[in-house]
């Protein structure tokens, strides 16, 4: 019930921050939402009942699934360089101003 209760609290916020019109705001809310898939993720392929899938002697029906431990880890490794790209793009377009031309110190001859 806790873990329902955390994937709810982060899917809740970051819809609510990727809804905002900053960017870094943005940013943050789709690691939420990442969180969340991760924490279901994990839900839907270790059971309570199962055990490490490295052990001495457990039969291979009562180990857990590797399989979506790997998607969490790869999608991890792909939020993070998301998230360093959506921030490095959020840095350089910030001041972007189409209205006015940047001033380059050169000058213009008919």
């Amino acid at each position: 019930m806790i873990l329902i209760a955390t994937i709810f609290v982060l899917v809740t916020g970051g819809v609510y921050l990727l809804l905002q019109r900053s960017m870094v705001r943005a940013v943050f809310g789709l690691g939420l939402l990442s969180h969340a898939v991760n924490f279901v993720l994990l839900t839907t392929g270790v059971p309570g009942w199962r055990t490490e899938p490295i052990t001495d002697g457990t039969s291979t029906v009562t180990v857990a699934d590797p399989l979506p431990q790997a998607f969490v880890l790869t999608a991890i490794v792909i939020t993070l360089a998301t998230s360093i790209l959506m921030l490095a793009m959020a840095v350089i377009g910030r001041n972007d101003n189409m209205l006015r031309h940047p001033e380059t110190g050169e000058t213009h001859r008919a």
